[in-house]
């Protein structure tokens, strides 16, 4: 993620997720969703918000009511399609130099790749 935007639209994204799936009507009635504690629905001391979700509003009350707006706009924007996407194809979403650090955070080579072994390079 290489934003703060960014990180509020896949916060909305997993929320919404038991409601996409028909757990639940709304995300903060599913138990272990963190839209709980964004909602005031329960009070939550291990979950920082991301910077653009304070500043949704310039008082916690305001934030809330814009963040419950946020979250329940069921329309798909363009992000909710990167994050779909990148989900099905077990990719990251990000430039290439948020691909770089993972990478090399992780040790791991993070890339597309077409599905299958590699084709054999000799003609039999």
């Amino acid at each position: 993620m290489d934003t703060d935007a960014y990180l509020l639209c896949c916060c909305r994204y997993v929320e919404r997720n038991p409601v996409k799936a028909g757990m639940v009507k709304k995300a903060e009635d599913y138990a272990w969703s963190s839209a709980r504690a964004r909602l005031e629905v329960e009070h939550c001391t291990w979950l920082d918000e991301p910077p653009t979700f304070l500043e949704l509003g310039s008082d916690e009350a305001s934030q809330v009511k814009a963040y419950r707006r946020f979250l329940s706009d069921t329309s798909v924007s363009a992000e909710d399609k990167v994050i779909s996407a990148a989900i099905q194809s077990n990719q990251l979403t990000g430039g290439a130099k948020f691909i770089e650090e993972i990478e090399r955070h992780t040790g791991f080579r993070i890339e597309a790749r077409g599905r299958g072994r590699p084709k054999s390079g000799c003609n039999e």
